[in-house]
């Protein structure tokens, strides 16, 4: 049996007070049992997601690596090198949160990266097509591997509430659930008993009444 909630004093007052907790508690359970549901849901479907986002960018890095070591072979590494050191900045990321059942997760916004030979910044006199295709397949990597830093931070985070949710759901369940209604059953009984000494005491006092009154 629960324990039973310490201090309570077996009223009537006190029972309704704890009756309209319980009323308030089981609908909280429900609620966040509802919610830890649909998280889970949701963190499968990110879950999937993130796995064709891994496997995308390691696809597109890979090819990115390889056109790399093609270009390396064909200018020399410090040509490459030179032409990296020359190369404008990549645009920047904008983010912002969006809400999937209050957790905020990452939205990252990447700028067009994709560049034409003469936007890079590079002299194309004497680079070659090697090199335009390194950079080309750097920049699509790039935007692979963006999307997948989104969905795994997304993933993180609602992981973390699902835990979160999990233990009040827990915490309601086992513990608060139990000692409320723990509690209203031993006010119950209480009053029970007091209204019964108090019917015993009143009809002693109603015997003894009628008793003087004989006499």
């Amino acid at each position: 049996m629960a324990e039973i909630i310490e201090g309570v004093n077996p009223t009537r007052m006190e029972l309704l007070k704890l009756r309209t907790k319980v009323k308030l508690a089981k609908k909280g359970h429900r609620l966040l049992k509802e919610k830890r549901d649909a998280l889970i849901m949701e963190f499968f479907n990110i879950l999937e997601e993130a796995r064709g986002a891994r496997r995308r960018a390691e696809e597109n890095l890979e090819r990115a690596f390889k056109a790399l070591m093609l270009a390396q072979t064909s200018l020399g590494t410090l040509k490459v090198m030179e032409c990296a050191y020359s190369t404008k900045p990549s645009p920047g990321i904008e983010s912002y949160t969006r809400s999937i059942m209050g957790v905020r997760v990452p939205v990252l916004e990447l700028a067009e990266v994709r560049r034409g030979v003469l936007e890079r910044g590079y002299g194309f006199t004497d680079t070659n097509t090697q090199l335009d295709e390194a950079a080309t397949r750097f920049e699509e990597a790039l935007e692979a591997v963006v999307q997948l830093a989104e969905v795994e931070r997304s993933i993180k985070l609602l992981a973390k509430e699902i835990e979160s949710t999990k233990r009040r759901v827990n915490a309601l369940e086992n513990v608060l659930l139990p000692r409320l209604e723990a509690t209203v059953k031993y006010i119950k009984m209480r009053l029970d008993e007091m209204e019964k000494e108090n019917f015993f005491r009143l009809k002693r006092i109603k015997a003894m009444i009628e008793a003087r009154e004989a006499a």
